[in-house]
């Protein structure tokens, strides 16, 4: 094996352990913001709740799916052992519980002992000014009211692209930093959380109208990303700081943004306005609410024109050169360091974009929403292809969906797994990710 060979090994090989740390770190990071119990959802996030016991003949039900919603929020929740459930909600003064039937036991379903209500596993539930709530259902034998799957399927698909098309405008961006500069950006999650935080600055703090707000906040992004790197990661770059160095580095500014947005909001759940739009029927049972909606068209425009200026831009060609050999690029005239401050702005600029969606979609604005999608959005770029901007667009979309269909198989609590699992499957049999390259190492 001659040098230059020897050399791509070590490159490889180094690679490989990086991949390695950015899914077991991102893994971790994401679990610390995941709940403890399944009976128990959002308690710590919001001040009002609604609880309630599923039982038969005084006996428990253990497993019982429950759903509730209302002004654009929905969560899922399982009985314990105990037949016990809780949910924390948002300011709102009603909201929707929904009992799967088909998670009973066979032959049980929910009774309504008036006769005159034909979904009696669908309640309407009225937080009172104590902030919480009751909701208990009368259960024994009797015929289901259950929703087709084909139903339950189409409308996860439709949440999945959406959510999935919110994961790929993060997941863009730090492709390109990887690409550009080779730095797994662990603070990318803080960058989704700045451009949610400053769109609830600007159009509640401030009361300026949200068609303002939000695209002022994609600005201050782009500022923010800016400042990021010419304060700290192109001196750290001019020091000939080594790549490892430079993601402890993220993490560490990760941890700091993180907890600053906390300091300054508060640990609790903050609303964006429109974020209680009503629902608008597609077909059937499935249907998709107003800002979901305005989600999907605006996430699809910008991916048009980022796809534009990545294909058929001077610097948006020069950024793919650059992505492709550094040193070529910087030979064949193109200034590397302007390349990759572009790309800083842009990066930033998306990720304040998807946070503002991720705000809705969840809904809510909170202190470590970026670090609850930082494992998806790394999932989402070694599926597609580490440095590969389309690859990791592809990789969300598919993300998205498995995260939002896996639910109909699995408890709602692992839906994560599935993603991973997948990612993983796929790994083992084309290790350079969907549209990644082969590199030869020998």
């Amino acid at each position: 094996m001659n040098t230059a060979d020897y050399r791509r090994t070590r490159r490889k090989n180094r690679r490989g352990v990086l991949v390695a740390l950015i899914v077991a770190l991102s893994a971790a990071f994401s679990l610390m913001a995941m709940p403890a119990m399944a009976d128990e959802v959002n308690v710590d996030e919001y001040d009002n709740s609604i609880i309630g016991n599923v039982k038969l003949n005084s006996e428990p039900l253990e497993g019982v799916l429950l759903t509730v919603s209302g002004g654009g929020y929905e969560v899922e929740v399982a009985t314990d052992a105990d037949g016990r459930w809780k949910v924390g909600v948002p300011d709102g003064d009603e909201f929707s519980v929904t009992l799967d039937e088909s998670t009973l036991p066979d032959g049980i379903a929910v009774i309504d002992e008036t006769g005159e209500d034909d979904t009696p596993n669908v309640k309407e539930a009225m937080i009172g000014p104590s902030g919480s709530t009751v909701m208990n259902f009368f259960i024994g034998r009797g015929e289901r009211n259950v929703t087709s799957f084909f139903d339950q399927f189409v409308e996860r698909i439709v949440n999945g692209v959406n959510f999935g098309l919110m994961l790929g405008l993060a997941a863009i961006g730090i492709s390109l930093v990887y690409g550009t500069t080779g730095l797994s950006n662990f603070a990318h999650a803080e960058m989704v959380t700045f451009g949610a935080v400053m769109a609830l600055i600007v159009s509640v703090d401030l009361g300026w109208p949200v068609w303002i707000a939000i695209p002022l906040a994609v600005l201050l992004s782009a500022g923010f990303g800016w400042t990021l790197d010419a304060g700290l990661w192109k001196p750290l770059r001019k020091k000939g700081v080594g790549i490892v160095q430079l993601m402890i580095v993220s993490i560490g500014l990760s941890l700091a943004l993180r907890y600053t947005f906390q300091y300054f909001r508060g640990g609790g759940t903050e609303q964006l306005p429109g974020s209680d739009s009503p629902d608008i029927p597609l077909f059937g049972s499935v249907s998709l609410s107003q800002t979901n909606m305005i989600s999907m068209v605006v996430s699809i425009v910008v991916i048009v024109i980022f796809a534009w200026w990545l294909v058929k831009t001077k610097i948006g060609k020069a950024t793919r050169a650059v992505s492709d050999n550094p040193s070529l690029a910087a030979a064949s005239g193109i200034d590397v360091d302007q390349v990759v401050r572009v790309v800083w702005i842009l990066a930033a600029a998306m990720a304040g974009l998807a946070g503002v969606l991720w705000a809705y979609f969840r809904p809510g604005i909170r202190w470590d929403m970026g670090a609850q999608i930082l494992l998806l959005v790394f999932a989402a770029v070694t599926l597609g292809g580490l440095g590969t901007a389309f690859g990791a667009l592809v990789g969300s979309i598919i993300v998205g969906v498995l995260v939002e269909t896996s639910s109909l198989f699995i408890p709602s609590d692992l839906k994560y797994v599935g993603a991973l699992v997948v990612l993983i499957v796929i790994l083992l049999f084309r290790p350079q990710g969907i549209l990644g390259r082969k590199e030869r190492i020998g």
